[in-house]
């Protein structure tokens, strides 16, 4: 892409305000999250979000972004903020620094994943957090209150998204993302949007339960990946009308080939996380699915991808000390711990890991449909006057319709089952 150009100065001036107040003088592309999923919406194509687990992820995503020309979004969870290197306060800034040794040119967005929202308490951490976060630079926000009952998932969506700038980017959540045969419903989802549209907000995606889920899918204990396209195509088309399309998230273990299709089913962000944390480690993988490969009971270091192999030998180490299984989910947790080893790891061990991260990158961009992305965000970004990229919509329905009596699990029994699967 062409900096100098006069689309991408226009750029540069409609910046969200956040962005321009940290980075007035960078050349850095770093956007909404809305004018992302708009272009995407327009192109019928997906943004690939990549959960910065460790900050390497974010250089090689970026630098497949520029080889492609496509949008990208680095994000990480609010829950992954807690035990990765990655976190809420140096991710934007690295990206930034990423993006100018590019030569900038790299359309992206930086997303809070999954700010879980469990109750009162966190709704007032949340009014506190995020404008905190939006100060640091990021550009969009994804509030998870799915494990609420319906009314109070609403209630507690609603009151998080006034604290967040109008201009940012905003994803919601329905359903918890738990794996196959979990599905939300299409009544669900238009209570829940419907709902939010009356109060005046007005989210660009929502996250639905589909069949997929977080983490590495174990084949010893039948777990298979399991993406409901038609139900996702149902809700897709159901919340269409208040401007509201699907971001897919667990997208690690599924097949490119079935990747490829999501595009045809109201999908505009594809998010993908253990992938990448398995490339970091330099685990063994299903070459088209990404899936580790945990057949022989624990995880598989392969020499000469990832990390050193005298580190993975220490992460090993530590999770036996901590009395994980050799192929828990937990070995997540190793990110926060081991994460400045791996970047004082050698300049070719990091540079082996940038270089795959940028080749699985590739991939699911082309799979997702979105090269040349990036054009149409300054399209869509230069038809405004300004930065703010506040939808222009406005409420459909009366409140009234969306209170606790008229939510689709008002006669239900029972609740979350109080475990985290936000990540």
């Amino acid at each position: 892409m062409d900096t100098s150009s006069k689309a991408y100065q226009g750029l540069l001036k409609r910046r969200p305000l956040n962005v321009r107040a940290l980075w007035e003088d960078e050349n850095v592309a770093l956007v909404s999250g809305r004018d992302i999923y708009a272009a995407c919406k327009e192109l019928g194509c997906i943004a690939l979000a990549a959960n910065a687990r460790n900050p390497l992820t974010a250089k090689g995503v970026l630098r497949a972004a520029k080889k492609l020309d496509a949008a990208v979004v680095i994000e990480v969870a609010k829950s992954e903020n807690d035990y990765c290197f990655g976190n809420f306060e140096n991710l934007p800034s690295l990206a930034v620094k990423f993006s100018k040794e590019l030569g900038d040119g790299v359309v992206f967005a930086m997303h809070v994943d999954h700010y879980a929202i469990k109750g009162p308490a966190d709704v007032n951490k949340a009014v506190s957090q995020i404008p905190t976060l939006v100060e640091r630079g990021w550009t969009s926000v994804a509030i998870d209150a799915s494990h609420l009952r319906d009314y109070d998932n609403l209630m507690a969506t609603r009151d998080v998204a006034m604290s967040i700038p109008a201009y940012l980017g905003l994803e919601a959540e329905v359903g918890e993302i738990k794996g196959p045969g979990v599905l939300s419903t299409v009544e669900d989802a238009l209570y829940f949007i419907g709902g939010l549209n009356a109060w005046g907000i007005y989210p660009d995606l929502l996250a639905i339960s589909n069949g997929s889920q977080h983490g590495t899918y174990d084949t010893s204990l039948g777990q298979a990946e399991g993406i409901d396209l038609q139900r996702t195509l149902e809700i897709a088309k159901a919340v269409a009308p208040f401007g509201v399309s699907i971001a897919q998230h667990g997208i690690s273990g599924t097949a490119l080939s079935k990747v490829e299709e999501f595009h045809e089913f109201g999908i505009n962000k594809g998010n993908v996380a253990t992938l990448f944390q398995n490339v970091v480690f330099g685990l063994k993988m299903d070459p088209e699915t990404g899936n580790a490969d945990t057949s022989t009971g624990s995880y598989v270091k392969e020499s000469g991808r990832g990390v050193s192999d005298k580190l993975w030998a220490s992460v090993v180490s530590w999770a036996d000390g901590a009395g994980m299984s050799r192929k828990s989910g937990d070995y997540k947790k190793a990110n926060l711990p081991f994460g400045k080893a791996v970047m004082s790891e050698s300049d070719d061990i990091k540079e082996r890991i940038v270089a795959e991260t940028e080749e699985w990158a590739t991939r699911f961009i082309k799979a997702m449909k979105s090269e040349g992305s990036a054009e149409r965000v300054l399209e869509v970004v230069n038809r405004r006057s300004d930065h703010n990229s506040a939808p222009e919509r406005r409420p459909l329905n009366q409140r009234s319709r969306y209170g606790r009596s008229a939510a689709p699990d008002a006669a239900a029994a029972g609740g979350s089952d109080g475990k985290d699967y936000s990540d």
